[in-house]
């Protein structure tokens, strides 16, 4: 599958560079960092979209039910990252949302990761139908044939 364009809407970027804490004794970003970065960019873009009030209003939020990381290329503390993160599909509780890291400099994918969400009731715990006022903050990015 090929990253999405940037500047294609539903898209969300978020870049930062790489802190010195992020690089284990191997001498490069440690694979615990991504699955922390992929919910910061999903958090940033969810926020962006006014979607936190929203699921406020409502009495619900989102968890995560798996995460999927594919590491392609190793990463370096100071190296520019750019995370692009998109909503692929929306099912009736979950939400499967996916990332791409890029390298900055040499526009190297180095990481692809996907996170299966599920909207739930703050006040039980148990999964919830994922309403219009939430579904409609997105337009879906199917996954490309390859």
């Amino acid at each position: 599958m090929k990253p999405p364009k940037v500047l294609q809407e539903p898209v969300y970027p978020y870049e930062f560079a790489i802190p010195e804490n992020a690089v284990d004794e191997n001498g490069h970003v440690n694979n615990v960092n991504y699955v922390q970065w992929m919910q910061d960019a999903a958090v940033r873009h969810y926020e962006a979209m006014g979607g936190r009030q929203v699921t406020i209003d409502i009495g619900a939020t989102w968890v995560v039910r798996s995460h999927t990381v594919e590491y392609l290329r190793p990463a370096f503390a100071g190296e520019r990252i750019r995370v692009l993160t998109w909503v692929a599909n929306m099912r009736r509780v979950r939400s499967l949302r996916r990332y791409h890291f890029i390298r900055m400099e040499d526009e190297q994918l180095l990481v692809r990761g996907e996170t299966d969400w599920v909207f739930i009731d703050i006040i039980n715990g148990s999964p919830r139908a994922i309403p219009p006022e939430v579904a409609n903050l997105f337009t879906l990015v199917p996954d490309e044939t390859k």
